[in-house]
């Protein structure tokens, strides 16, 4: 009895040797499996900063507004009765000033020009049997003519009769200086945002003309000879305080403070921080970034582009530069950006 006691115990401890054994391996496969999905992760998910060089620029931003072109004088004569015409002293396309004799009627319609410009209609010739309120001379002032502009009530209180702005016709691009003459401050929309109608007086060429689209740019901040960066190379912290990474001596990056000023939405002022000529770096952010986000305190590994590779900084900065972008900007002078597309 004692010999199949023994028997049986010695059964007992091969089958837990063999379930050792087996343990044993799975644990060496999965610890092989383990360590090679490190080794990919880790170079997968390794951290790439692209480099920024900060300049010296002036830089500005500004509010754009789509507006039309439309006649400020205009001229239209029309005969007062039946006639003949008896003389016609201009043709289409002349230029004309104010007191310029245009046509005379049998009925006694004698028509001047009342102010410099150009004829841009003759209805009829001598001889001609006209009826009354036929139209016979139309005069246009090309020269002098302004244009309408809506602004929402987000930018209302940023726009101010008197404000300097330029006018770009969108056909043309021919640019001209205005100010704003007029605002109506009774809102013209019936719907959730408030639009109030400005009007700009302008100087123009002659070679642009009524119901031509433009876009009118008011010129906000600007900010001359200063320190200036490309936006994408901004950091944020979550308390949304900007700061950029700059390299020590022992070629590790540190986080350094910045105090911003004027943006618009490309270029950035730097009030402190930062000077000059120094180079900067931000993440470079890949498909990759919100797992390598959690991989890369693990594995800590770096690397640096050459400019021009960044794709997108954090969202903290994206937000600050849709608050910070109003309308158009002016891209700084002399930035001489090292990075960035």
């Amino acid at each position: 009895m004692s010999e199949t006691k023994g028997k049986k115990t010695g059964k007992k401890r091969k089958r837990i040797l063999r379930r050792i054994i087996v343990a044993m391996i799975a644990l060496a496969v999965l610890g092989g499996a383990g360590l090679y999905t490190w080794a990919k992760l880790k170079d997968k998910y390794t951290i790439t900063y692209d480099e920024y060089t900060a300049a010296t620029g002036t830089i500005s931003n500004s509010l754009s507004f789509s507006g039309t072109l439309a006649l400020r004088n205009s001229q239209t004569c029309n005969a007062s009765s039946a006639a003949t015409v008896r003389n016609v002293y201009v043709s289409a396309g002349d230029q004309v000033r104010k007191g310029t004799r245009l046509m005379r009627l049998s009925n006694g319609n004698v028509f001047t020009a009342d102010f410099d410009g150009t004829v841009n209609l003759v209805g009829a010739e001598a001889g001609d049997e006209v009826a009354g309120g036929t139209t016979m001379v139309q005069i246009a002032d090309f020269r002098h003519m302004q244009v309408s502009f809506r602004v929402d009530e987000y930018d209302i209180g940023d726009v101010h009769v008197g404000d300097r702005c330029r006018v770009t016709a969108t056909a043309t691009e021919k640019t001209f200086d205005s100010a704003v003459e007029t605002i109506n401050y009774i809102s013209s929309s019936n719907g959730n945002v408030a639009y109030y109608t400005a009007t700009a007086f302008v100087e123009t060429d002659g070679e642009v003309y009524p119901g031509m689209q433009v876009t009118v740019t008011v010129p906000q901040e600007e900010a001359v000879d200063v320190v200036v960066l490309k936006a994408d190379a901004l950091s944020f912290s979550l308390e949304n305080q900007a700061f950029v990474y700059k390299m020590k001596e022992d070629e590790t990056l540190e986080q350094v403070e910045v105090e911003i000023g004027v943006s618009n939405g490309n270029y950035v002022e730097i009030k402190s921080g930062l000077e000059s000529g120094e180079k900067v770096y931000a993440v470079s952010k890949t498909k990759e970034d919100s797992l390598s986000n959690m991989f890369s305190s693990m594995f800590g590994q770096t690397q640096f582009n050459r400019p021009g590779q960044n794709r997108q900084n954090r969202q903290n900065q994206q937000n600050w530069q849709n608050r910070n972008s109003p309308g158009t900007g002016t891209a700084p002078s002399g930035s001489g950006n090292g990075g960035g597309r």
